[in-house]
């Protein structure tokens, strides 16, 4: 990876995207839905931006929880206007600020990722893995929530079994959303981000 430049750049609040399941068995699961809640909570507490696919499900279980903290909140919306959003997608919209990026749900997932200084997976299903593959492949700190149902206890088993890659030590572990935080604030600070899309092909290739 490329370090940061550094620059005379003022400080920014972190901005911590929550993606997990918005469908499925996991969404009425009462400790997966307190689980969020906490994390929400905790994000709103620490003074960090949340982010998450203003979707229905656990990430905005964790909404709600921002929301009762006092926390800042942002919505990057599949959706191409507030009508499609709620109409359409059937989704929230009680987000401080929500993004129309008008992109569906895949491409969506792209923009929620690289809007997020570090990302926190709970529970979730096959586009939640979609999401965590994207964020592995681009280098972004992730913090995955254990013992929420879905792929959250699976994903070493993805990683270092089915696709033979490592496990980066960005990669950080809790059943906890306190210590998960902990956990990934540390990652964040630690493993600067890539400075280009490609920087980890580019790597590779200089070797």
């Amino acid at each position: 990876m490329h370090p940061i430049p550094q620059s005379n750049s003022h400080y920014h609040r972190l901005k911590i995207g929550v993606m997990g399941s918005a469908s499925g068995p996991q969404i009425s699961d009462a400790d997966a839905i307190g689980i969020a809640r906490k994390l929400g909570a905790e994000i709103g507490k620490r003074g960090h931006i949340f982010i998450n696919g203003a979707c229905p499900g656990l990430p905005n279980e964790a909404l709600l929880g921002v929301k009762e903290a006092g926390g800042f909140s942002v919505g990057i919306s599949p959706a191409f206007s507030e009508y499609e959003h709620v109409h359409e997608y059937a989704s929230p919209h009680d987000h401080d600020l929500l993004l129309y990026t008008g992109m569906g749900l895949m491409e969506r997932d792209i923009i929620n990722i690289r809007s997020s200084d570090g990302v926190v997976i709970i529970g979730g299903g096959v586009g939640t893995l979609n999401e965590f593959t994207i964020a592995y492949d681009e280098g972004r700190p992730i913090g995955i929530i254990t013992n929420t149902g879905g792929i959250s206890n699976s994903i070493p088993h993805i990683v270092k079994e089915l696709c033979k890659r490592e496990m980066p030590p960005n990669i950080v572990f809790d059943d906890d959303p306190a210590k998960l935080l902990d956990k990934l604030e540390v990652a964040i600070r630690a493993f600067p981000l890539p400075i280009g899309e490609d920087d980890r092909v580019r790597d590779k290739n200089k070797k």
